[in-house]
């Protein structure tokens, strides 16, 4: 069983029900939003630990909700997996750009689904025992997922957040794609490699401006590394 809250954001009620009867057969409560505007609400009144976003909705599309939800200080760490009929990798990349942390392609099982959002829900959280991190003016509070560099805080999403705690865990190493997927991703989760360079592009965007983007390194050849280095 868990303890965990899941908000389904898809316009047809027959998916948001099949999916709502798996989510509770596993433990997980849930709650329903048809469109954007509804999202909204139920993320105020219930606090969701995950959103299943539908890649089109009424009002809105997908990447565009996740890419405002990602920008709003209080709402920016919730982890979100797209729903998408999309198979297009160009797509896929599309939504991850837009703050989605992992994608699921329709028509989908229950197991998978399920899979990934425990895969999700494991690798963004978790981190209440740990200490703050720092490095050069950059301080990672852990238990409270806040990035602040020079005292001004940095809005980064639950993926980001994971990735730059690992790095600067573990900094002047130089690590794979796969190396990367591993730690921060979790062993047994089937993500594409091309998956680490969005989010790498995404974490020196959120870092951009503050001098801390240039302590996220591509080292050609090999992979990435996280130094105060030049």
């Amino acid at each position: 069983m868990t303890d965990k809250t899941v908000l389904i954001v898809d316009d047809e009620k027959p998916i948001r029900e099949m999916v709502e009867f798996s989510l509770e057969r596993s433990g997980f409560r849930v709650v329903e939003a048809g469109d954007a505007a509804e999202a909204r609400v139920a993320i105020t009144d219930h606090q969701p630990d995950l959103i299943l976003l539908d890649w089109m909705l009424p009002d809105t599309s997908g990447p565009d909700l996740a890419r405002a939800l990602r920008r709003e200080n209080m709402l920016g760490d919730i982890p979100i997996i797209m729903l998408t009929a999309r198979t297009e990798e160009e797509d896929k990349v599309r939504g991850l750009e837009a703050g989605a942390d992992d994608y699921v392609t329709k028509p989908f099982g229950p197991r998978e689904l399920i899979a990934r959002i425990q895969a999700v829900l494991r690798r963004t959280g978790g981190d209440e025992a740990e200490e703050n991190l720092e490095i050069g003016p950059l301080r990672i509070e852990i238990a409270a997922h806040r990035v602040m560099v020079n005292d001004s805080p940095i809005h980064l999403g639950a993926t980001e957040f994971r990735l730059l705690k690992f790095f600067a865990g573990h900094p002047d190493r130089v690590y794979t794609r796969e190396q990367l997927l591993d730690r921060v991703w979790g062993p047994n989760v089937y993500v594409e490699e091309r998956t680490v360079d969005v989010h790498i592009r995404r974490l020196r965007k959120a870092l951009d401006g503050t001098g801390a983007e240039r302590f996220v390194q591509t080292v050609r050849g090999a992979g990435y590394r996280f130094s105060t280095r030049e």
